[in-house]
C-alpha cells in the first residue's frame, strides 16, 4: 500500500507539474496518471487502495468545500440573489433534457436510459469547479459581482438534485414506481444539510471562542464532525432526506461568519491538505477509468457529450437573465459549469452494476464525459477568467 501511495503522490505530482508547463490544466496529468497507474492499464495501485477509494476520494471533496465554506462570501451570494437559486438545478435539466432528446437518436436507446445516462452526466464536478472559483476569490477576479460564489453554491447543490433524480430513473428502470416523495426529498435534503451545518458552525464558533486549542486541532475536529455527517447521509438518508457535503460547506460558512479571524487561519491549513487531497483525488478518479469502454461508445458519444453541454449553457444562460452581470461575464458562467468528474466516477458503474441493459454504455459515456470535459473545462476557465472577469472594477482583456 505504501508503494503505492508513493506512486500516487509523486508521479500525480510530477504530471500535474508537466501539464502546468504545457500549459494544460494539472488535474489532467493526475488523471491520467490514474489510468495508467490503474487495474485497467498497469494495475500498479494495491487492491487496497482500490477498495477505499470512494472513501478517499471523499475525504478529498469534504476538505476543499470546507475550504470552500471558509471563504465563502455569503453577502456577495445573497447579491446574486434569484439566479444563485435557479443554478442549482436548472442547469442540469436542461442537460438531461438534451440528453433525452439527442442520445435516442445517437445512440440508438430507449428515452428512460437516455433519462439514467442524462443524470449521470449532467452533474457538475465540484472538486473541479471549488478549486477554480477559491483561485478567482483569492485573486478578486468577479467577486464585486459575486461570480466565483453563485458558481461554488450552484456546483455544491447541482450534485445533491442530480444524484436524487438518479435514483428515480434507475428506479423507474427496476420496476419502481414514482412517488411526490421522491421528489420532496431534494429540498428537504438541501434544507436539513443547511440548517444542520449553520448549527454545527455556529457551535463550533463557541467552543473555539471558550477553549483555546491549536489550529491543528481544530482543522481535525472540523474533518471529523464532517466525517460524522457524511456516514449519517450513508446510513439513514433513506428515513431522513440529508444533503452531508452541503452540510459540510455550511459548517464553514457559519463558522466564518462568527469567527472570521479564525475562519482565515483555517482556510491556510485546508489549503495545505488539498495540496496532497487533490492529487489522491484525481489520480483516484483515473483509476477508476476503464478506457475499453471508450471504444464501445465512439464518435457518437462524443458528439452527444458536447451536444449536451450545449443544452447545460443554454440554461446557464437563461439563469443569468435579468442580472447585472455582462455578456463576458455570461459566457464566464457557461464555461464554468461544463467540467464533470467525481460524480460521473461515483456512479457512473451503478447501472452496470443494477444489471440494466444500458449500463455498459452509461458507464461508457460517464468515462468519456470525465476525460473530454474534467481537463477542457479546467483548461478554459485558466485561460479565460482574466478576459472575461473584472479585477478591482477594470475589465481585463
Amino acid at each position: 500500500m505504501l508503494f503505492s501511495i508513493a506512486l500516487i503522490l509523486l508521479i500525480g505530482m510530477f504530471a500535474g507539474w508537466l501539464c502546468k508547463k504545457l500549459y494544460l490544466p494539472s488535474l489532467l496529468g493526475m488523471i491520467l496518471t490514474g489510468i495508467l497507474l490503474g487495474p485497467y492499464a498497469l494495475n500498479m495501485i494495491d487492491s487496497s487502495i482500490l477498495n477505499i477509494s470512494s472513501e478517499l476520494r471523499r475525504i478529498a471533496l469534504i476538505i476543499i468545500l470546507t475550504r470552500a465554506g471558509l471563504s465563502l462570501d455569503i453577502e456577495s451570494l445573497k447579491k446574486v440573489g434569484r439566479p444563485a437559486v435557479l443554478m442549482c438545478f436548472v442547469p442540469a435539466c436542461f442537460e438531461m433534457l438534451g440528453m433525452v432528446l439527442l442520445a435516442p437518436r445517437l445512440l440508438e436507446i430507449s428515452v428512460l436510459d437516455a433519462a439514467i445516462m442524462g443524470a449521470v452526466i449532467a452533474a457538475v464536478s465540484p472538486a473541479v469547479i471549488v478549486p477554480k472559483m477559491l483561485k478567482l476569490m483569492e485573486n478578486g477576479y468577479g467577486e464585486e459581482k459575486g461570480i466565483p460564489q453563485l458558481i461554488l453554491a450552484g456546483a455544491a447543490v447541482d450534485d445533491v438534485f442530480v444524484i436524487v433524480i438518479f435514483s428515480v430513473f434507475t428506479g423507474l428502470a427496476q420496476g419502481a414506481s414514482i412517488t411526490p416523495m421522491s421528489f420532496v426529498k431534494i429540498p428537504v435534503s438541501i434544507i436539513s444539510g443547511i440548517v444542520v451545518g449553520a448549527i454545527l458552525g455556529i457551535l463550533l464558533a463557541k467552543y473555539f471562542e471558550k477553549v483555546h486549542i491549536r489550529d491543528t486541532a481544530k482543522v481535525i475536529i472540523l474533518l471529523s464532525i464532517s466525517f460524522l455527517v457524511v456516514t449519517f447521509e450513508d446510513k439513514y438518508s433513506d428515513m431522513i432526506p440529508f444533503a452531508s457535503l452541503i452540510c459540510v460547506m455550511c459548517v464553514g460558512i457559519a463558522l466564518q461568519r462568527k469567527r472570521t479571524v479564525v475562519a482565515g487561519r483555517l482556510s491556510v491549513k485546508f489549503n495545505k491538505l488539498w495540496v496532497a487531497a487533490e492529487v489522491l483525488l484525481f489520480v483516484l478518479v483515473g483509476a477508476t477509468v476503464d478506457i475499453s469502454y471508450v471504444k464501445t461508445a465512439g464518435l457518437a458519444a462524443v458528439i452527444l457529450i458536447f451536444g449536451v453541454l450545449v443544452f447545460r449553457m443554454v440554461g446557464v444562460f437563461i439563469c443569468l437573465l435579468g442580472t447585472k452581470l455582462s455578456m463576458k461575464e455570461r459566457v464566464f458562467c457557461m464555461i464554468a459549469y461544463t467540467p464533470k468528474a467525481t460524480v460521473q466516477a461515483a456512479i457512473g458503474g451503478i447501472p452496470l452494476s443494477m444489471g440494466l441493459a444500458c449500463g455498459n454504455l452509461v458507464l461508457a459515456v460517464a468515462v468519456l464525459a470525465i476525460l473530454i470535459t474534467a481537463p477542457l473545462g479546467a483548461f478554459m476557465i485558466d485561460c479565460t477568467y482574466k478576459r472575461l472577469l473584472t479585477k478591482g472594477g477594470k475589465l481585463y482583456g
